[in-house]
């Protein structure tokens, strides 16, 4: 398992330092996992797979996908509920909150604005 925990962090850009902080944890202990030195507890094992979305049987046999496959819709669940548990003053959550009061009329105009952004940026990308 020691290989495929390096491997998921380096899939997802990330330090040791950065993964430890996502699972409640130190980064000695990411490097005692890494080397084999240290194994996970089935607990951790479930607090990596559900922050990192990763299939439990790959990370403890090697078998399947790395990742779970999500839906459209469930990507946006997870995403407005990290929103929502995070800190009031986030840009996200204000940005939603902007969104959410939005009319008919606003809501055209942003898909007309968000439109042209990607004209632009295709044009750009051409040249």
């Amino acid at each position: 398992m020691n290989e495929r925990i390096k491997e998921l962090r380096k899939a997802l850009g990330l330090t040791q330092q950065d993964f430890a902080d996502r699972i409640g944890s130190v980064q000695n202990t990411i490097t005692g996992y890494e080397t084999g030195r240290r194994a996970p507890s089935n607990q951790v094992v479930a607090l990596i797979c559900r922050e990192f979305n990763v299939n439990e049987n790959w990370l403890r046999t090697g078998e399947g996908q790395m990742f779970i496959q999500v839906s459209r819709d469930e990507e946006i669940a997870a995403f407005i509920g990290d929103v929502l548990s995070g800190e009031t003053g986030d840009f996200r959550r204000r940005l939603i909150s902007v969104l959410a009061r939005l009319d008919t009329d606003q809501w055209e105009l942003l898909e007309h604005i968000a439109e042209e952004l990607a004209q632009i940026e295709k044009e750009g990308a051409e040249q």
